[in-house]
């Protein structure tokens, strides 16, 4: 836990975008070619898009991992990636898909997937950024084998809250806390990204457990990418002007009384660490939003 804070992505730098240019389309879906949908940004053809782009894999060695981005950028959206993460020994490796503007003061939403020895449980890490800032990490294991098939993994972004979910079993809601004083994802547009990379430094039981370079290449693969959302653009509608996109559910998804009941389940039986109740990390008190009521 000591080590949460310096969780970090490398990625290109980028320019912040002026928000005047920030303006939505009707929603878009996709039902997930990736010839279409995505452009593989980094590892040397270790990023493959196969099937007729119906199958992406990630893959990564000794030399190098691999990554892909979307061609869009949304501003709230609800994305869907079926994944199946890297079996066997994959100590060392960390598998993400997320969200994330640009800039200095980014936003991001991140699911990361850190490997184990054979035989234990992967960890699903998750956090928010707001305005460059996250620390906001709470930790998962899974109730099944990830690497034994696709799975799907999703985050709803929209003006109230995040939801994380799998398999459509919400694992983490992040409410907007605007109003007490909470930074939160709003003005920025996202694209959605990806990485295969080696972090054995502490994905991995903190570090203890090294990538074990001869079972290398280390390979992800995904399908059924799928995103419902406001894409940004220079020119277009906003979601908000009262077209058909407001028809969308995801625009204003909460969870009902059974995914409260679903989300007590996994946080009680799943969740194996919240910054929330990290008290030795934030000696001055938890954070605000802590206290309410999740």
């Amino acid at each position: 836990p000591n080590k949460m804070a310096s969780f970090t992505f490398s990625r290109p730098s980028g320019m912040v975008l002026p928000l005047v240019l920030v303006t939505c389309l009707v929603a878009s879906t996709s039902a997930g070619n990736f010839y279409q949908d995505i452009d593989v940004t980094w590892g040397d053809q270790r990023g493959k898009i196969l099937n007729g782009g119906q199958l992406l894999t990630l893959s990564l060695d000794k030399f190098s991992g691999s990554g892909f981005q979307s061609k869009n950028e949304y501003l709230f959206a609800r994305i869907d990636m079926q994944l199946k993460l890297v079996p066997g020994n994959s100590a060392g490796t960390v598998t993400t898909f997320y969200l994330s503007s640009q800039g200095p003061g980014h936003d991001e939403i991140d699911f990361e997937f850190l490997g184990n020895s054979s035989g234990n449980p992967y960890t699903v890490h998750t956090n928010v950024y707001a305005q460059g800032k996250g620390n906001k990490e709470q930790q998962f294991h899974l109730w099944f084998d990830p690497t034994a098939a696709f799975h799907t993994y999703s985050i709803v972004w929209n003006p109230q809250r995040i939801i994380f979910l799998v398999d459509n079993s919400p694992i983490r809601v992040f409410q907007n806390s605007e109003a007490i004083g909470v930074p939160f994802p709003k003005s920025q547009p996202m694209r959605v990204y990806s990485s295969l990379w080696n972090a054995d430094d502490w994905a991995t039981q903190g570090g203890r457990v090294k990538t074990d370079w001869t079972k290398a290449p280390f390979t992800a693969s995904y399908r059924n990418y799928n995103a419902n959302g406001c894409v940004k653009s220079s020119a277009g509608s906003s979601c908000a002007s009262g077209n058909s996109v407001n028809d969308q559910a995801w625009q204003t998804q909460e969870l009902d009384s059974a995914g409260r009941n679903r989300l007590r389940w996994v946080q009680s039986k799943f969740m194996i660490y919240n910054y929330c109740t990290d008290l030795k990390r934030f000696p001055q008190g938890l954070p605000v939003e802590c206290k309410r009521r999740r």
